[in-house]
């Protein structure tokens, strides 16, 4: 390959371009959005809009995995960050050295930069910006796919982008990384390209966010429980991110019409204050109101089917392959995983043929990365039932034995420094729950019978109470 052409100028978008670009290719960004980054984190924040991305004003942290790719593969991205203020961090370093047993040979690989997504994006703009090998070009609208000639019956060849001016933009392969809002299957759909499969379902979830600045003289809160606490009835997220700002999140079901309340600034307050682990993290400055994301989507699409693909010269990639629930944070780090799988199929793959391409493209997704997003879909299937049981006054049960593991690892890592780490490694996208399980002398620690310890919190009465405010 030597001109490729990029849908999406998004987290995914731009680190799959300067991947891309830095393996010799020349890659030219199409977004729609036509507003750049502002240089300053500030201005970023508070006057970047990405009108094409829903979760843009969202709490935002990158795993570690995230950071150990950025840093192998585009470590001066990485260290742009954390000139412009991101946070360095390692949650152990900021944990009980009474639970986490101290500092450990190996914890380092907990380390990770994190930022809110005005400053990151931007980060990554920047980037794109310098790289010799990548053009950029914002406010660009796309109406259709182009076509040639198909290498394979029946199956279109998508040789290019058609803008809503009516341009034409060639390339030797393109690249859907235009994130979860995606038009490119019905785009393939008009150019007569037979369906690919798709799976999707409403993940269930709304968030309800704030966002902090610490006070003068003061810092980020000081950590006491995880970033993500899961109460009986919804889940709290407390992220850390850059020059000194925060993000609170409520995460509740779709289906608890009680607590859609905490939409309203007041409400929301009053209602935090009731959970004592997460209070404090409203000492600061407010920097915004509550912003609501609801209606997110779990899905997965496939272009290739039994009789082979569907279409050639345009493959997916991240959040325009799967998306699904942000709760764990783990959209940034399997996108950025994807987007290094296909650098290295497109470096190793020898052959010229579209079809063989494809069809490599689909394997490797489905053996490298499509794991990852099972298993976290997994997670938020049980994770919503068991907060609707909750709010129906029922305790949830299943025959899964993946949910009863996860549990089982969640309580042991408040007794067990190595559980603790497992479990860390779980979080961060470093290991699968069984491989944690299969470590030497982790199964002994496991007690399926044990009780599980519940976070300090209201009851259910006194949570719609302080809503009511």
């Amino acid at each position: 390959m030597s001109e490729l052409l990029v849908l999406g100028a998004g987290l995914g978008g731009l680190s799959t371009a300067l991947l891309l670009a830095r393996d010799g290719h020349r890659v030219t960004v199409v977004e729609r959005d036509g507003d750049p980054p502002p240089a300053d984190p500030e201005l970023a924040w508070s006057r970047w809009d990405r009108h094409g991305v829903n979760q843009f004003r969202m709490p935002h942290y990158m795993l570690p995995r995230w950071r150990q790719l950025m840093q192998r593969e585009l470590p001066d991205v990485l260290a742009d960050l954390v000139a412009g203020g991101a946070a360095a961090i390692n949650p152990l370093d900021l944990a009980n050295p009474k639970h986490t047993g101290g500092r450990w040979d190996g914890d380092e690989r907990f380390h990770t930069v994190t930022a809110r997504r005005p400053v990151l994006e931007s980060a990554l703009a920047r980037a794109a910006q310098n790289e010799p090998g990548v053009t950029v070009r914002r406010g660009t609208a796309i109406r259709a796919v182009s076509t040639g000639t198909p290498t394979r019956p029946g199956v279109p060849h998508v040789t290019g982008l058609v803008t809503e001016t009516g341009e034409e933009i060639r390339a030797d392969l393109v690249i859907d990384a235009s994130g979860r809002r995606s038009t490119v299957p019905a785009l393939l759909a008009a150019a007569g390209a037979r369906p690919g499969t798709e799976q999707r379902e409403d993940c269930g979830f709304v968030y309800q966010t704030r966002h902090f600045r610490a006070r003068s003289g003061g810092g980020t809160p000081q950590v006491v429980a995880a970033f993500i606490q899961d109460y009986p009835g919804l889940t709290i997220l407390t992220l850390p991110a850059d020059n000194d700002t925060w993000a609170v999140a409520f995460v509740i079901s779709a289906r608890d019409r009680e607590l859609l309340g905490l939409r309203e600034p007041r409400a929301w307050d009053a209602a935090m204050a009731t959970f004592p682990l997460a209070a404090h993290w409203m000492d600061g400055d407010p920097i915004s109101g509550v912003d609501v994301i609801a209606g997110i989507e779990d899905r997965i699409r496939r272009y290739v089917v039994d009789a082979g693909p569907t279409m050639t010269g345009l493959l997916p990639v991240a959040d325009a392959w799967a998306c699904t629930n942000p709760s764990l944070g783990r959209g940034s780090s399997i996108g950025l995983l994807h987007a290094c799988a296909l650098r290295d199929l497109l470096r190793d793959n020898a052959s010229d043929q579209p079809g063989e391409l494809a069809m490599s493209w689909d394997e490797r997704t489905r053996a490298e990365v499509q794991p990852w997003y099972r298993l976290t879909l997994d997670y938020d299937r049980h994770r919503l039932a068991e907060v609707d049981a909750h709010r129906e006054g029922r305790v949830y049960r299943t025959d899964d034995p993946a949910w009863a593991r996860t549990k089982t690892l969640a309580n042991a890592a408040g007794r067990h420094p190595e559980v603790l780490r497992g479990v860390l490694d779980i979080s961060a996208l470093l290991a699968t729950p069984q491989e944690v399980i299969d470590r030497t002398g982790i199964a002994e620690l496991l007690d399926p019978a044990a009780e599980s310890r519940q976070l300090p919190g209201p009851d259910r009465t006194q949570l719609l109470a302080a809503v009511a405010v």
